[in-house]
């Protein structure tokens, strides 16, 4: 299966160490209880390091979301090893070492897949994954890109890389490990992965993987729609929609997943369509709510991408977002957010009035204010009247506050007199 990493005598080429004076990660980078995870394993004699992403990131100058660690700890010795460790899963056991609300999961080095015959009929559920345990060397070709592959020891501050990655890091690449044609079918959603990361970090896909890509788009559909439905909404953060629908678009995934959407922007200019425009719009509100600590709702997202469809058919919005809800299974609450802010353009498009004032009180008025502006920047529209509307929601927002304190002291006074 990785025999484009074998050596014509069967064996695999050596790791390349990186010392860490040849590279920019510092143990100030990483999370503290990531690096107390770390220092516990390997002070009890197991091998331990800081995997995937995270390395990645900090060999970026970027600050991961999350950090994980391998190791070669059996997961009952590594929940020995932690009172506040939990496993989960059955196919493969994965250690969760929570620190309050935070987990730093941790996961015994993996065994190569000895199932390369049985791909296709398991891809609704994923990669196989056999529950044996092996080496860093054997875990770094399960990965699934070369730049996800890159280990950092915390004994000497290394960086280990058995597949490539910091090759392809400097390329600025991202390279299926193995043979695309056999990871894409092994696990179709490596290819929206593949996108994601060429999206979020600015890389371009390496030659055979977008070749992959293109001939098997569609085993997009034998993954599991949960898998499918969680994927498409990661393509959202960090200001990249724009970027990874029209790839989405462009590789044929996004006809698959959502043919309707695919066939709008076909007939609205393709490349020109406008929901570039909102997806564009999207990207910048998401990076300045990044900035403030904030997260936007999938409700606003899937608003966002099919604002331009729902233009095209006035009064039609549930209709609009209905293939999408029951093709992916979207979640309820994020399908009537997305239906109540497409639904919202129309009204608050006109002047605060009377019979329309109720909308200011509805929970989700002050994510519709937002999604109103970014609908009026895309298609180049005055703000005035969104502004009138926030105008009323602060004011209303402050007669209630003053209510309620009003309230309290005449229930004060009345306690008093009860006395």
């Amino acid at each position: 299966m990785f025999g484009f990493f074998r050596r014509k005598n069967g064996r695999k080429a050596k790791p390349v160490i990186c010392a860490r004076a040849d590279h920019c990660i510092s143990r100030k980078n990483i999370d503290p209880d990531a690096l107390k995870v770390l220092y516990r394993l390997s002070g009890l004699g197991y091998t331990a390091y800081l995997v995937g992403g995270g390395v990645r990131d900090l060999l970026l100058g970027r600050k991961p979301k999350d950090f994980d660690v391998g190791t070669s700890a059996l997961p009952n010795e590594v929940r020995r090893a932690f009172r506040n460790c939990f496993l989960i899963g059955r196919r493969f056991r994965l250690a969760h070492v929570r620190f309050g609300q935070k987990v730093i999961e941790t996961a015994t080095f993996r065994q190569e897949s000895q199932t390369v015959g049985e791909i296709i009929e398991h891809a609704a559920e994923g990669p196989i994954e056999d529950n044996t345990f092996g080496t860093p060397e054997t875990d770094a070709y399960r990965r699934d890109f070369t730049v996800n592959g890159l280990f950092y020891n915390i004994k000497d501050f290394s960086v280990i890389d058995y597949v490539g990655g910091l090759e392809d890091l400097k390329k600025r690449l991202i390279r299926s490990i193995g043979d695309p044609m056999i990871r894409f079918r092994e696990d179709p959603v490596r290819m929206m992965r593949a996108i994601k990361f060429s999206a979020r970090l600015g890389f371009d896909i390496e030659r055979k993987t977008e070749k992959a890509i293109r001939a098997l788009h569609s085993c997009i559909l034998t993954a599991a729609v949960p898998r499918l439905c969680e994927e498409l909404f990661r393509l959202f953060p960090y200001g990249c929609s724009e970027k990874a629908f029209r790839m989405m678009w462009k590789y044929g995934l996004l006809g698959d997943l959502l043919p309707d959407l695919a066939k709008f922007i076909d007939a609205d200019g393709g490349e020109k369509s406008a929901t570039w425009k909102y997806l564009s719009v999207l990207d910048r509100y998401e990076r300045a709510m990044q900035e403030r600590g904030f997260d936007v709702p999938n409700g606003m997202r899937a608003a966002a991408l099919y604002a331009a469809m729902a233009k095209s058919r006035p009064g039609r919005s549930r209709e609009v977002l209905g293939a999408m809800a029951s093709s992916l299974k979207v979640p309820k609450t994020t399908y009537f957010l997305a239906t109540l802010l497409l639904d919202s353009v129309k009204r608050l498009s006109q002047p605060p009035q009377r019979t329309l004032r109720r909308f200011v009180h509805n929970r989700d008025f002050a994510d519709a204010i937002d999604f109103n502006r970014i609908v009026a920047r895309a298609e180049g529209r005055d703000e005035k009247t969104i502004d009138d509307w926030d105008a009323l929601s602060r004011e209303t927002s402050k007669e209630q506050s003053n209510e309620q304190v009003d309230d309290q002291q005449g229930e004060n006074h009345e306690r008093k007199q009860r006395r």
